[in-house]
């Protein structure tokens, strides 16, 4: 849900930018972030394990903890979709709140039938 939210802020934003000369886009990168940490988790049985003899060397190949991912903000500096150098398309990003507006209203529908059922079990 926190993700939704930033997702939320970020398109209104892009929108409120729209008419701003060289103005770029950004977009809520979250699940790539995520898909990269399971991955990580899943790939240390296979890779060579390397040593460090100090504490202050880099860690290399470590999983990262899914639970420690953070959504990231990434601004499209490939595009350019008008004159001006700006390239926020305000329908796209009207359909984009939508999207997100319909997509947090099914979370949180999502979230209150957990914890009516958590209740459920509780009064038993």
């Amino acid at each position: 849900m926190d993700v939704n939210s930033l997702r939320y802020q970020v398109s209104a934003n892009n929108i409120a930018n729209a008419e701003v000369p060289n103005y770029k886009r950004q977009v809520v990168d979250f699940e790539s972030e995520l898909k990269r940490a399971f991955d990580s988790e899943k790939d240390t049985e296979h890779k060579m394990q390397l040593t460090r003899t100090n504490d202050a060397h880099f860690q290399l190949d470590m999983p990262v903890d899914f639970r420690s991912v953070e959504p990231r903000r990434v601004t499209d500096w490939e595009s350019t979709a008008n004159a001006n150098g700006n390239n926020v398309d305000p329908e796209f990003e009207a359909m984009n709140i939508m999207k997100i507006q319909l997509n947090y209203r099914l979370l949180a529908q999502l979230e209150n039938f957990e914890f009516s059922q958590v209740k459920t079990a509780m009064k038993r």
